[in-house]
């Protein structure tokens, strides 16, 4: 097509030669008005082939309908320098104005999928970004910058999901590709009495409080994220100083999937229910300074899965769990697990197939804080399957052996077995190597000693197997 445009002024050439040939001939018996007429109505319709090869096509304009807001049309300054807080603000409050006819939850209106989109900038602004007070989801924050002035308040976030009443208000929210810096004042993000909210792809530094707090509702989504409190990448000879939490997790249902804590006091701190981390590598303060990697707060009913996870020189601490479940997970620099006594209480908790690694200077891979209380209701209770180098093996459950040749055998399972003094299941065989046939029997098992004795001398092998968690 474009070469047969490019074609059009040749043939027009030869048709305005073609047509002042007739128009000459005939001249000289017509008058000369009618020629002139002719000649410049030709060089009008040369002149608009001309122009039709030069001019491009106009690009389509965006449509009216669109349902992304650029908050750079709002008037916020992508550099920085300025405070865009009230452009952004406008946006968002904007993105609320028209629900469509989607379907949510009962009570919550359907944005339709609609954006604001940050285009790449990065924005000061001084006080949170908070979502209208108007029940609503569907609705994507994304691709650019927050930073928080020298004036923002220390007890704010820089994006509040925030609603006003106890009821679920937001649903469906997403915030993807931003980078949010507290500047020290404050925290990052807060999701309050949300429901099904996505935190994806965003890197959050700087603040004081948390990074992520989510109160209420269930199923926020964390992941492909990273949080610090100063940035580092391990070494940092601030770190003794390092304070706040990476994400507070004060409700149920909630998913923390292949995220990395680099700089806080507390990675993760869980005060709710059946919530689950996969993935997520801290070294945000070592254990040696006070650091905790992955806090459970909720004693009583835990119901926390811990699974595929990294801790790198800090440990995970849970009190008194009920339903608390850490596997394939890797415990570097001597981290480990304490399981702290608050009432006594302790049931449904498995601690399998991790591995530990250390320094050879005898820290145990898992700890019982029984200072407030000792443990006195212990239920179904697994550690077992663990993989340790340069630490101390600690399980629930174990096997020995001993030969001797006479008429008392005795096992010493203390320096293995978790609880102290209390062995509830014992398998026991006695082999006598002279094919004779002793009576024997199983006389003790205090301080989580095995002793079996026979009724006359023997030379035999005592195999047992003992078990906490039964």
């Amino acid at each position: 097509m474009t070469e047969s445009i490019a074609m059009l002024p040749k043939v027009s050439m030869v048709i305005l030669s073609f047509i002042l040939i007739l128009v000459y001939g005939e001249s000289s018996y017509s008058d000369a008005g009618r020629y002139r007429d002719q000649v410049s109505r030709l060089a009008a319709l040369r002149a608009s082939f001309n122009t039709r090869d030069r001019i491009s096509p106009s690009p389509t304009p965006i449509s009216s309908s669109s349902r992304v807001l650029h908050v750079t049309a709002y008037g916020a300054d992508p550099t920085g320098k300025l405070d865009s807080t009230e452009a952004l603000q406008r946006a968002i409050e904007d993105a609320f104005r028209d629900p469509t006819d989607g379907f949510l939850m009962e009570g919550i209106a359907d944005l339709g999928g609609i954006q604001v989109r940050l285009d790449g900038g990065t924005y000061k602004i001084s006080r949170p970004l908070r979502l209208p007070p108007t029940s609503a989801g569907n609705l994507m924050i994304h691709g650019g910058s927050l930073r928080a002035s020298d004036d923002f308040p220390t007890d704010g976030y820089l994006i509040e999901l925030w609603a006003s009443s106890f009821s679920v208000a937001y649903e469906d929210i997403t915030l993807k590709d931003l980078m949010v810096d507290c500047n020290h004042r404050g925290g990052g993000i807060a999701v309050i009495n949300s429901l099904r909210t996505s935190i994806d792809n965003c890197y959050i530094s700087h603040f004081t409080t948390n990074g992520i707090l989510v109160q209420g509702g269930h199923e926020t989504y964390i992941r492909n994220s990273f949080l610090g409190q100063h940035i580092t990448a391990g070494g940092d000879h601030r770190e003794k100083d390092f304070s706040g939490i990476g994400i507070n997790l004060m409700g149920n249902d909630n998913a923390v999937t292949d995220v990395v804590i680099f700089s806080a006091s507390i990675g993760v701190l869980i005060s709710g229910q059946a919530n689950t981390l996969s993935g997520v590598h801290c070294y945000n303060k070592a254990t040696g300074w006070g650091g905790t990697g992955i806090y459970i707060r909720a004693p009583g009913l835990t119901q926390t899965r811990i699974v595929n996870c990294y801790l790198d020189f800090t440990g995970i601490v849970a009190e008194d769990p009920v339903q608390l479940h850490i596997s394939s997970s890797f415990f570097l620099g001597n981290a480990f697990v304490v399981i702290k006594s608050l009432k006594g209480g302790l049931s449904g908790v498995n601690i399998v197939d991790n591995m530990f690694s250390g320094d050879y200077t005898g820290v145990h891979i898992v700890q019982l804080d029984q200072t407030k209380a000792p443990f006195t209701a212990v239920d179904q209770v697994v550690v077992d399957r663990n993989n340790v180098r340069g630490m101390t093996l600690k399980s629930t459950t174990s096997r020995g052996s001993i030969w001797g040749n006479q008429t008392t055998w005795s096992v010493d399972f203390s320096h293995v077995l978790l609880f102290p003094n209390m062995i509830k299941h014992v398998q026991y065989t006695l082999h006598a190597g002279d094919h004779s046939f002793p009576r024997h029997i199983l006389r003790n098992v205090s301080g989580n000693r095995v002793v079996v004795e026979s009724d006359v001398p023997v030379s035999a092998t005592l195999y047992v197997t003992v078990d906490q968690s039964m």
